[in-house]
């Protein structure tokens, strides 16, 4: 049973310069240590702070009792519905917006839905708990898209080198049988990429192509694309945002979606250099070696 750590807390919520009285929107609550410490801050205080907590996973949900001295409310949805859950609780705009777009350490390994290649699983990787006949899953995806889309999202996606191999090989594999569990495509992985690339990687071969179809089962980057937008234009003047990414590809459209209101005079980048893990957290926990944090305040509308 894993225990998951939030990466980056404390510079996450102390770059709010939350007051009371602030509204914040933790927009993927997960493991809910955000939310927990910024309750955890303010309620110690009498100091009365709201927050509204989303994610698309209802299982995070539970264990509210942690929250019972603090004003918190859960929403079931996408962050790119944040317009409409703030429509939902009655708020026109906020002081503070959370965006920790990395899987809880939870969803990696106790979901059951495959996202981890050291578990064998059903391959979903849905975030949602209880997915639909209508939501895209894994498998879908893995025995009905074409080979040239498959080598497009594994490439593009997860940047992987070898995604033409990795594409052939799947459609080859599921000539003879249904690629239906995380073993299964581990073991394709294997078989398309060359011993001497799979040897000399740090990180496992098979970490690329599994965010890449994550990525596309989830639309996680149109999903960030909205989010950013619709929560930018929610702030209120002054309110800040901290986003943090654990891939290049999230980051760059990040950094490029910040830089983009700095220029156009709507807000002030708080960090001009990336904020990162230092050394004793990365040793507690290894999975904050790839976080990145960025903190704007929006200064017009």
């Amino acid at each position: 049973m894993s225990v998951h750590r939030t990466v980056l807390l404390k510079e996450t919520i102390d770059g709010l310069n939350l007051r009371p009285g602030s509204v914040v929107l933790d927009c993927t609550f997960g493991g809910g240590g955000h939310s927990l410490e910024i309750c955890r801050r303010f309620s110690e205080s009498n100091l009365n702070v709201k927050i509204v907590a989303l994610d698309q996973d209802k299982s995070v949900f539970t264990g509210g009792d942690k929250f019972k001295n603090c004003d918190i409310s859960f929403s079931n949805n996408n962050f790119r519905n944040i317009d409409k859950v703030a429509e939902e609780f009655g708020l026109k705009e906020v002081d503070g917006i959370i965006f920790d777009l990395g899987l809880s350490s939870d969803q990696l390994e106790n979901s059951g839905r495959g996202f981890s290649f050291q578990r064998d699983e059903p391959l979903l990787m849905t975030m949602k708990d209880n997915p639909n006949d209508m939501d895209v899953t894994a498998r879908e995806v893995l025995n009905t898209w074409e080979e040239k889309s498959l080598a497009d999202i594994i490439y593009g996606y997860g940047e992987e080198k070898q995604a033409r191999r990795i594409a052939k090989e799947i459609v080859e594999f599921r000539k003879k049988q249904e690629i239906k569990t995380t073993f299964d495509l581990v073991k394709i992985i294997e078989q398309a990429i060359p011993a001497k690339f799979r040897q000399k990687n740090k990180i496992h071969y098979a970490t690329k192509t599994f965010q890449a179809i994550r990525i596309a089962v989830n639309d996680e980057l149109g999903a960030l694309a909205e989010g950013l937008e619709k929560g930018f234009k929610l702030l209120k003047k002054s309110g800040r945002m901290s986003v943090i990414s654990f891939h290049s590809l999230e980051d760059r459209m990040v950094k490029r979606f910040l830089k983009t209101k700095e220029n156009e005079g709507k807000a002030l980048l708080i960090n001009k250099k990336v904020i990162l893990a230092n050394s004793d957290e990365i040793k507690a926990n290894p999975r904050s070696r790839s976080a990145k944090l960025r903190i704007l305040e929006k200064i017009m509308d």
